[in-house]
């Protein structure tokens, strides 16, 4: 085992019993707060164009996100209208074989189609001569999700009576390739969002840095601590994302009405979460990504 040097330990010991003092602590917040707001102030108009340019690039991942929760949604939706059909023998007993395939996992609900109905729809829709009835009996199964199909269909094989079983499977397949599509998307968005934040609060940071060198110099001199000099940079680079993820808000929620009136046109449920989801990824990732942004840029042009 290694033992700390007795000097550390000891600075550690005193340390502890030294009582805080609760007013220096204010006044540090306070200062750290009046230099952060100098740092903007002294950025001056630059100010203007950073936030916006944040919320642009903001405005544009929050739509698209929304827009992404909207087709989930929707695919969804449509995915769990989906039915796998099971066509029945001349002996089956139908309420025994609905019985075992309401057991199964991920079925919701199973609906009877005798063959004397089926075929008087065949008839009405094409026409064919008088001949015997062909039509097996049929059970539409339907599930909870799209993906549990192979899962069900492989189960419903087994039990008797069950004589083959089909479903939409060019339809599933295209469901599930959106999904994929919009899934990959969302994240490269959010890699594009970090990438361009970052880009920007370094390139903000690195002029503040610049135009504040001696001051910053002269502060080392005087042996103002690390944190301090950095703390006012990081939180200069936060409140640029949280004013921008604030000004993304306004047109995002604009497409959130033309979400909602596109679910009540097709009458489909929308989720009550989507929305909150979104605004609080886009605040927190304003932040975030900006705070990073800055925290980059100070360790790469300040030697602090």
């Amino acid at each position: 085992m290694t033992r700390k040097p007795k000097n550390q330990n000891l600075k550690q010991k005193v340390k502890s019993h030294i009582p805080k003092d609760w007013m220096s602590e204010i006044r540090i917040t306070y200062r750290i707060a009046i230099e952060t707001a100098k740092s903007i102030a002294q950025t001056g108009l630059v100010n203007i164009a950073i936030i916006t340019t944040i919320a642009a690039i903001l405005t544009i991942f929050g739509s698209i996100f929304r827009i992404t929760l909207a087709l989930n949604s929707f695919v969804s939706s449509m995915g769990s209208a989906l039915e796998i059909s099971a066509y029945l023998s001349d002996e089956a007993d139908v309420n025994s074989t609905i019985t075992k395939i309401r057991g199964l996992e991920h079925v919701q609900k199973v609906t009877f189609i005798s063959k004397e109905t089926s075929w008087v729809q065949f008839k009405k829709d094409i026409d064919v001569p008088d001949i015997t009835n062909p039509l097996p009996n049929t059970l539409h199964v339907k599930l909870d999700e799209t993906k549990n199909i192979g899962t069900v269909m492989n189960e419903l094989k087994k039990i008797d009576g069950v004589n083959d079983t089909s479903y939409a499977k060019d339809l599933v397949e295209k469901f599930e390739m959106i999904n994929t599509i919009i899934n990959t998307a969302t994240i490269v968005f959010v890699i594009i969002v970090f990438i361009l934040t970052v880009a920007i609060i370094n390139n903000t940071i690195e002029l503040v840095i610049q135009s504040r060198k001696e001051e910053i110099e002269i502060m080392r001199l005087m042996g103002v601590s690390n944190w301090y000099i950095k703390t006012p940079l990081v939180m200069q680079g936060a409140i640029y994302g949280f004013l921008g993820a604030l000004v993304a808000i306004v047109p995002i929620d604009v497409v959130q009405k033309y979400i909602i009136k596109m679910h009540e046109f097709f009458m489909i449920s929308i989720d009550p979460l989507a929305q909150f989801t979104v605004l609080f990824s886009v605040l927190t990732l304003g932040v975030a990504f900006a705070s990073i942004g800055s925290f980059l840029s100070i360790k790469k042009h300040l030697q602090v």
